[in-house]
């Protein structure tokens, strides 16, 4: 485990939009997974823009996020497909046969999860995941208490989370929501993570999930455990960390 931490949320941005750089350049037929939420939209605007400042190859990068949410229209403007087109497949020409998606309405969403899995196993498998962690330590939407060997599965929305979406959305309370997550088991398959986070509200969990011990009530604590894992946090977030951890973890 290697842990970073940045002076400022704008040097955060930059490392970790050419993180994803460095992955596409280093392996031009890359297989990167990413997230969505407040953490990622600077990270993903500065990949676009250098990208257009300084084009290179991506016409052999396969993208995909780590999750997505299900019985909504893909045209929801909080959509995982919708955020992930609009900040960075879209301004890099990813082609669609390269963007891996579940959908978000289907009738057999055990099935969606096997197809999604099974794509990106056609191409090799998962090389890079830049992964966020939620407030109360989820990891993709895999809530607190989700076993460490679970797959790629339908999981409940955390309820102030599905509450706003409600909210946007107008969906009545008759139609389940929920969300369509690579499993734990799978996310830690993956050949790189990179956890991310940014801001003063997201110190105390990842002081939780990085310096303490490695339980399914913290799911991002199992990153503990993986053999090519980067913590990477900008000042606020990175807080709690001791010195001993950041001496000891930085190299």
């Amino acid at each position: 485990m290697k842990i970073t931490i940045t002076k400022n949320e704008h040097e955060f941005n930059v490392t970790a939009a050419w993180r994803i750089i460095a992955q596409m350049l280093e392996k031009p037929n890359a297989v990167i997974g990413l997230s969505t939420g407040q953490t990622t939209i600077d990270m993903h605007a500065i990949v676009s823009k250098i990208y257009a400042e300084y084009p290179f190859d991506v016409s052999k990068i396969t993208l995909f996020n780590v999750d997505e949410l299900t019985n909504l229209s893909r045209d929801y403007a909080g959509s995982c497909y919708t955020m992930i087109v609009n900040q960075i497949a879209g301004p890099l020409g990813i082609p669609d046969e390269n963007f891996i998606m579940p959908p978000t309405l289907s009738d057999d969403f055990e099935a969606e999860s096997r197809l999604f899995e099974e794509r990106l196993a056609e191409r090799g498998g998962a090389d890079l995941q830049m992964l966020g962690i939620g407030s109360n330590g989820h990891i993709g939407i895999n809530q607190p208490g989700t076993p460490f060997e679970s797959e790629t599965w339908v999981s409940p929305m955390d309820p102030d989370f599905e509450a706003r979406v409600r909210r946007e959305t107008q969906v009545p309370e008759n139609i389940e929501l929920g969300g369509l997550t690579r499993g734990i088991k799978n996310i830690m398959h993956t050949r790189k993570l990179i956890l991310i986070a940014k801001g003063a509200h997201k110190a105390d969990i990842v002081e939780q999930a990085i310096m303490g011990p490695v339980t399914i009530d913290i799911p991002a604590s199992i990153v503990q455990m993986h053999p090519n894992c980067e913590i990477l946090l900008d000042a606020d977030a990175g807080k709690g960390i001791p010195d001993w951890a950041r001496a000891k973890y930085s190299k």
